[in-house]
């Protein structure tokens, strides 16, 4: 009896640890719920049952030997790289190619493993995504410097206070001030023209698609309460960016 305990409470940590990894790293709901029933059902125990909201994950296991574990989710980024990882490894375990054992060391190394890009490779590729925003809502190609710097310098900016700051929301509003008044600035010294079109180029980056995707996702899929809570945060986010840019008009 204890031994089917411990084992039970063991598989409860590998399904806990592998939704906490996917809902950290921009994971859906149903995703999360979807994996964690598969490799539960793969080491054998059918009766399980999960409650996930962008805040914390709740795991239990019924039967002679039940178990139950909650977790808490305190910081969310995007990190498709992790979710993909962590659905190879549910795949082996589905295999039999993992014990138990095996797997919760395979998803540790998961949630310790460095970002596949950089700081410095994200910050180039969303200086290089805004100038082809301005491109694409018919700017001016003389303005695409303008927006590349602004961009970048953003992004760069919002990376920076997000690890530095725990205030959510923060460092997307101190970004998009920083692209405003970049902007503004470039217009000014007649570096750019077109200044709507800068800015609009520049906080693209900035704009929480993916959080919105998740969003309407979870809500088709019947998670009422994650659908929501994504759907807040993206509205929160969308409006602190929209703030630090109306900042900036505001003191010009």
């Amino acid at each position: 009896m204890q031994h089917s305990t411990e084992v039970s409470g063991a598989v409860a940590q590998v399904c806990l640890l592998a939704g906490k990894i996917m809902l950290e790293n921009g994971g859906e709901t149903y995703r999360v719920e979807d994996t964690m029933a598969r490799i539960a059902a793969s080491f054998g125990i059918q009766s399980s049952h999960s409650f996930v909201t962008p805040t914390g994950i709740l795991f239990s296991i019924e039967g002679a030997e039940p178990a139950t574990r909650l977790v808490r989710i305190s910081q969310r980024s995007t990190d498709l790289s992790k979710v993909a990882l962590v659905n190879e490894i549910s795949r082996r375990i589905g295999q039999g190619e993992m014990t138990v054992t095996e797997a919760y060391g395979q998803l540790a190394a998961a949630s310790r493993a460095k970002p596949v890009y950089s700081v410095h490779w994200q910050v180039a590729a969303a200086a290089i995504a805004s100038g082809c925003f301005l491109l694409m809502y018919q700017g001016r190609l003389a303005d695409v410097p303008a927006a590349v710097v602004a961009g970048g310098t953003g992004y760069y900016v919002a990376a920076t206070v997000g690890r530095l700051l725990s205030i959510k929301f923060f460092a997307e509003l101190l970004a998009s001030f920083v692209i405003g008044l970049l902007s503004f600035l470039s217009v000014r010294s007649g570096f750019g023209r077109d200044l709507d079109l800068i800015m609009i180029g520049s906080v693209m980056p900035l704009v929480p698609g993916l959080l919105i995707t998740n969003a309407v996702r979870d809500l088709m899929a019947g998670h009422l309460v994650s659908g929501i809570s994504k759907g807040a945060e993206a509205l929160l986010t969308a409006f602190a960016i929209g703030a630090g840019v109306a900042l900036v008009l505001t003191l010009n």
